[in-house]
């Protein structure tokens, strides 16, 4: 591969190589108005001077850069866009910026670029400002991508943990761990399954329907590092609440279950890049699970437990139900199981 088809330090210098950079491969790609005004900060318009904003930021790092069904581009922008809608905001601009190594391919570069304008259409967001720079290689691993995005809130009722309250109902929608397991099936060349694909999309419509559908929901989040484990945990923390899983309602898809009891992972503690996890009122949680089913990304959504009243003195907050009718405790991830995942 001849360096002109390989990013090279003068890339992140400010030359004239920077710009055309950005012309033909940002730019023409993905650029908004806004990005093309060319600013050093974007002005955004927005609904009313007294809208209350969300405002989130993330890195991504993942390894591969591209994987079965998703690449390091859908990762940022739906990951960001996920952020904001589990607040209830409807997500509307993101940054994106780019740390790219001496020697990255410019043929995935444009891969990359074009799978974040395909995920911004698909989420209704504009990416509106940005910034490049080149390190040394050998000092990076091909790219690195940071975002922040913005959304406004439609209601001014805050969705929050705190807010889950005993005999609530636990919504997931849909399977769990396929995208740690696509992963480490890409990282490892593991040929576990052809159907096993990563989950990673945006969610910001999926979570709107919910809201119409069931509008006393509590609150929403996305179980990424750490799985539905880290998620339940730390709702019940934030509730001083218990909550427990119906083992026997959890979705799960065979091939990546098999793949996670062969690796000696828990399923319950796998990243998960596009699920999402919703605390609703038991009176609305049939509505709920309905307008999620309705959503693409939300055709495998179950109720899988229900929440109860603060635990016993000194015992764990998060349980699961097996289908003996034993219970035992959710635990949380120690350590690190699998690095650079997202």
């Amino acid at each position: 591969m001849s360096v002109s088809e390989q990013i090279v330090m003068a890339h992140g210098s400010g030359s004239t190589m920077m710009r055309e950079l950005i012309d033909e491969y940002f730019l023409s790609v993905y650029g908004s108005a806004e990005l093309a005004q060319g600013n050093d900060s974007a002005c955004l318009k927005l609904a009313t001077p007294t809208t209350e904003l969300a405002f989130t930021t993330d890195s991504y790092v993942v390894t591969p850069l591209f994987f079965a069904g998703g690449d390091i581009g859908r990762l940022a922008v739906s990951g960001t866009v996920n952020d904001l809608a589990t607040s209830g905001a409807t997500p509307l601009y993101l940054s994106l910026a780019f740390i790219m190594e001496e020697g990255l391919p410019l043929s995935e570069l444009r891969l990359i670029c074009q799978s974040i304008a395909q995920t911004a259409a698909e989420a209704q967001v504009s990416i509106v400002t940005g910034d490049t720079k080149v390190v040394p290689r050998g000092k990076g691993d091909k790219v690195y991508i940071n975002t922040a995005g913005i959304g406004v809130f439609l209601s001014q009722r805050p969705l929050s943990g705190a807010n889950c309250q005993p005999g609530d109902k636990i919504l997931l929608s849909g399977t769990l761990g396929d995208h740690g397991i696509t992963i480490v099936s890409a990282r490892e060349n593991l040929n576990f399954s052809t159907n096993i694909v990563s989950d990673v999309a945006p969610l910001n419509h999926l979570v709107a329907k919910v809201l119409q559908a069931a509008p006393a929901t509590r609150c929403f989040r996305d179980p990424t590092r750490g799985g539905l484990a880290a998620t339940i945990n730390e709702l019940a923390a934030q509730s001083a609440t218990s909550m427990t899983i119906e083992e026997s309602l959890v979705p799960v898809n065979p091939a990546v279950q098999g793949a996670a009891e062969m690796l000696g992972y828990d399923i319950y503690q796998i990243a998960n890049e596009g699920k999402m996890v919703a605390i609703v009122p038991a009176e609305q949680a049939t509505a709920a699970l309905a307008a999620m089913r309705t959503d693409e990304h939300g055709k495998n959504a179950a109720i899988i437990g229900e929440v109860s009243g603060p635990p016993a003195s000194g015992l764990p907050a998060a349980w699961v139900r097996t289908p003996f009718g034993s219970t035992r405790v959710l635990d949380m991830l120690v350590g690190e199981q699998l690095p650079r995942i997202c």
